[in-house]
């Protein structure tokens, strides 16, 4: 019987990387669609090197029909949807919200800092009272997040928010006990709101209202207060912003992306870059912009009936004057995670650059046009792999991106022009995983320009987004927002 196990697992391994694995191998640079593709074997060497090694763990062996048919519903926005009421009333600031490893972090004025999960019963895991937020003292709200991109392995994450008067606090989030515990707080400063951070031990990354950017050095047990390693001020930051940390075995880098306005050519993409090494010790610090005067979108060479449906009323989008309206839109969230830039715009559309970081430059790609919401699209977010995930400001319509190897390969314009780029997510769209072996020539995905609500769905009167927009491995989350101001975490399960 466990012979017969291990084989069948076998087969569903093989069909997850024939269907899955092969063609990402094959948008690689320098690999083809040849017989060095046909000779490549799903191994924890390749699964490594496409960035699934979490698929090939020691000790511990993968489900790989349950992998199979995750990814399945994936590629077809096939899930289940409910929600989690996580606010009575509307705050001001916003509710912040960020996802990390299945665990949805909250913090707002009335409740604090707060930790639900995304999996299983969707409970609340923790919470803490934020300091300074007390009944007759000064307003101080929390206006930014951010959790320790490095602690994918670890039970104990670090949670960092910033505050109103430039103050931020760390919070070690203890997941197996269902606690928080405070563990540093930064005195207020005059350089105003800290209005983003980001954090990857041993660093910090802040960014303030007043375009001031400065990197920390934070102790890995954060008992010691962190180390102001350099601080950048800038005139030609504005929102919306993202900032990043990576690390590799050389060195570390630091980068903020924003909105840039440009006086011919309307709203581009710019970026600031630190690197350093491993001792905190700069090595270059460098801007990089996406300005190009001759820029023009790549699906305006495509037929547009193949990808965005034109009403009557609307000019044709080869038109110059619709071209203008679409380039020079000013973004309404940026995400980068390297070497992916995307942004969305309120005219319907994203933008898509490629950030190339070598040791001696940083460029940024003309931007490639994305289309296929049709209302604004109000968040985005892209995560590990080329998959990205949007939403309209309404919160009737949401996108799965593939968005690997970007549009520099005939293969990926074919898969922009055939809509292949993008799925729309269809909340109880019944799962038609039925055949253990269903052909691998099926056609994986599918496009539709139709507004799905929600409120066909089951779900109560959410009716506008708040913005944010976050998924994992297994579904999506977004903040929306009720007709009576009530807030709530709309989960999207693709298991």
């Amino acid at each position: 019987m466990i012979g017969l196990q291990n084989a069948h697992g076998e087969l569903w391994k093989a069909l997850y990387y024939y269907r899955y694995v092969r063609p990402r191998a094959s948008r690689l640079p320098g690999i083809k669609e040849s017989s060095i593709v046909d000779s490549l074997r799903f191994s924890s060497k390749l699964s490594k090197w496409l960035d699934d090694e979490s698929l090939v763990k020691r000790g511990k062996g993968t489900n790989w029909k349950r992998q199979y048919k995750l990814r399945h519903n994936w590629t077809q926005g096939s899930c289940a949807i409910s929600e989690i009421e996580v606010a009575e009333q509307p705050s001001f600031p916003p509710l912040l919200v960020f996802m990390h490893e299945s665990v949805v972090f909250m913090a707002d004025s009335s409740d604090g800092l707060r930790a639900w999960s995304s999996r299983g019963e969707r409970k609340e895991l923790a919470r803490i009272a934020l300091p300074g937020v007390k009944p007759g003292s000064a307003p101080n709200p929390p206006t930014s997040i951010a959790v320790d991109a490095g602690s994918a392995a670890t039970d104990d994450p670090l949670v960092v928010v910033g505050f109103q008067d430039g103050s931020y606090s760390m919070y070690k989030f203890h997941h197996p006990e269902g606690r928080f515990t405070h563990r540093y707080s930064h005195a207020p400063s005059t350089n105003g709101i800290l209005s983003a951070v980001a954090v990857s031990l041993p660093y910090l990354l802040t960014m303030t209202a007043t375009q001031l950017l400065s990197l920390y050095s934070v102790s890995v047990d954060v008992e010691s207060p962190p180390r102001l390693l350099y601080s950048l001020k800038s005139h030609t930051v504005w929102p919306p912003l993202s900032l990043s940390i990576r690390s590799s075995a050389q060195y570390i880098t630091a980068a903020i992306a924003y909105a840039l306005p440009t006086y011919l050519s309307g709203w581009t993409v710019g970026m600031q870059e630190m690197r350093l090494t491993m001792d905190g010790e700069l090595i270059v610090s460098r801007l990089a912009s996406a300005i190009d005067q001759h820029f023009r979108p790549l699906t305006f060479s495509l037929n547009p009936s193949s990808v965005l449906p034109t009403p009557p009323q609307t000019p044709h989008p080869d038109s110059e004057e619709s071209e203008t309206r679409q380039i020079h839109s000013k973004p309404s969230t940026i995400s980068y995670t390297h070497p992916y830039l995307l942004v969305s715009h309120p005219d319907n559309t994203l933008t898509l650059y490629l950030v190339s970081s070598t040791s001696t430059t940083l460029s940024i790609s003309s931007g490639s046009r994305l289309w296929g919401h049709t209302s604004s699209v109000s968040g985005a977010h892209i995560g590990g792999k080329g998959k990205a995930v949007s939403v309209s400001t309404r919160g009737n319509e949401l996108r799965i991106w593939d968005l690997e190897g970007g549009f520099t390969s005939s293969a990926s314009r074919r898969r922009l022009a055939t809509g292949a780029m993008s799925v729309q997510i269809r909340p109880g769209t019944p799962n038609k995983f039925e055949n253990d072996f269903e052909p691998v020539t099926e056609v994986m995905g599918g496009r539709s320009t139709g507004l799905r609500l929600a409120l066909e769905h089951n779900v109560d009167d959410l009716t506008a987004t708040r913005g944010w927009i976050g998924f994992d491995e297994e579904s999506v989350i977004v903040l929306k927002e009720k007709g009576e101001g009530s807030q709530a975490l709309v989960v999207y399960d693709f298991t």
